[in-house]
């Protein structure tokens, strides 16, 4: 069954995770993606992560990081330092609707693989730049890693052990999130671009994505809770800044994540733990009192909450409707019978690991749904095929190229 972006070309000059993720995303979809790479070395990120296993137990030579990020593509390899494969570049950005890059600000433009150069041979190229703070402004030269955008978003000011506890600091999110965020958003807007090619104005368009940016505008509520208050908002752990209580609270052989959300919860909650009084006291009635009184409310129900283990408390809680669910670990996770039944985890045969694990995709279209789609590729795997199919090269020149390193 063809995918909602049936037709559509993409050319992933990206590297590492952000330009990565939203490639492979528009794979899902259902479009052609041609990953270049770097002969000899590839991808940054093939390199980083824990190996995946081949059938036997043995490496097989493949990286988590690579495989979580590149599924649904061709690898093609070209060196586009060199005058040949640049002009490789251009003869397949001729053909193709998006181009993905995440070089550093003004590194393309030394190829003539800029935005610029690349609309001259297709004006009806979509082009999404990722870098990490964009184009312009004084920190436009400058290299960046997903840790310095949550720390320079403010992310990090908000998360981690409140000031006076054990423990007490910043610490960052526990995966890439600003990469991720900005892969997010870059789908978005190519997406958006490219109707707007096809429906109104028949041209493509540039596209200036800044993982700062982006990260900042992903702290959306917390960072507008500030403007409108002049507050700063402090780190509270695993407790909600407006609501209470809505934290992780020890159980008797783990942790249990309460998200009580309005008043009526509240209400049923104290009366499934034992403390119904504790549900009509005038201190803890609203929201924002509760929220006022975190500490002393959470001095009351921690006693409660421990004598029990967190599925008793799960189940009597999901009884009760009041919002909760157990803090997984990642073996938890995959054996969780809503995600067996939503079947998150998927598996795709792979010419080196055989039978590959992987996490689907979670978006589900009633019309065009996701396959699996092509596996991570290995490194150079579809060098010849695409040449041949895209650009009509010969085995003789193709044999030629890779004769001089330029695939």
């Amino acid at each position: 069954m063809a995918g909602a972006l049936e037709g559509v070309k993409v050319l992933d000059l990206s590297r590492v995770f952000s330009g990565p993720w939203a490639a492979q995303m528009l794979a899902d979809f259902g479009a052609e993606v041609i990953k270049v790479e770097r002969p000899g070395r590839g991808d940054d990120v093939r390199h980083q992560g824990y190996p995946m296993p081949a059938a036997d137990g043995t490496p097989g030579g493949e990286t988590s990081s690579f495989v979580a990020m590149n599924r649904g593509k061709r690898s093609l390899t070209i060196d586009i330092a060199r005058p040949r494969g640049q002009d490789l570049v251009r003869r397949l950005a001729r053909n193709a609707d998006i181009l993905i890059e995440n070089f550093k600000a003004g590194d393309l433009r030394r190829y003539g693989l800029d935005y610029t150069s690349l609309a001259e041979v297709n004006p009806r190229l979509v082009y999404c730049s990722i870098t990490g703070f964009g184009q312009d402004g004084p920190y436009s030269h400058l290299p960046g890693y997903d840790p310095i955008f949550q720390s320079m978003s403010g992310l990090m000011s908000v998360t981690g052990v409140p000031d006076g506890e054990p423990g007490a600091g910043p610490v960052k999110a526990g995966y890439s999130v600003s990469d991720l965020t900005a892969g997010f958003y870059a789908v978005c807007a190519i997406l958006a671009a490219l109707r707007h090619r096809d429906q109104i104005s028949g041209q493509g368009q540039y596209i200036d994505l800044a993982l700062l940016d982006a990260q900042i505008a992903a702290m959306s509520h917390i960072g507008m809770n500030y403007l409108a208050s002049g507050r700063l908002p402090a780190r509270t752990g695993s407790s909600s800044q407006i609501t209470a209580p809505f934290r992780a609270f020890a159980c008797q052989d783990g942790h249990l994540m309460l998200a009580v959300g309005n008043d009526t919860q509240f209400r049923s909650f104290c009366g499934v733990i034992g403390l119904p009084a504790l549900g009509q006291d005038p201190r803890f009635a609203t929201n924002p009192l509760r929220a006022a009184a975190q500490a002393e409310l959470s001095a009351l129900i921690e006693p409660a909450m421990l004598a029990r283990t967190v599925a008793d408390w799960n189940a009597a809680l999901e009884q009760a409707n009041v919002p909760c669910g157990p803090i997984y670990t990642l073996d938890q996770v995959f054996e969780d019978p809503q995600v067996r039944h939503r079947q998150v985890l998927g598996r795709m045969a792979h010419p080196r690991l055989g039978s590959m694990p992987f996490i689907r995709n979670p978006i589900r279209f009633s019309g065009t749904p996701i396959q699996a789609g092509l596996p991570p590729p290995m490194l150079g795997e579809h060098t010849a095929a695409v040449l041949a199919a895209e650009l009509g090269m010969s085995e003789e020149e193709i044999a030629g190229l890779r004769a001089e390193g330029i695939v």
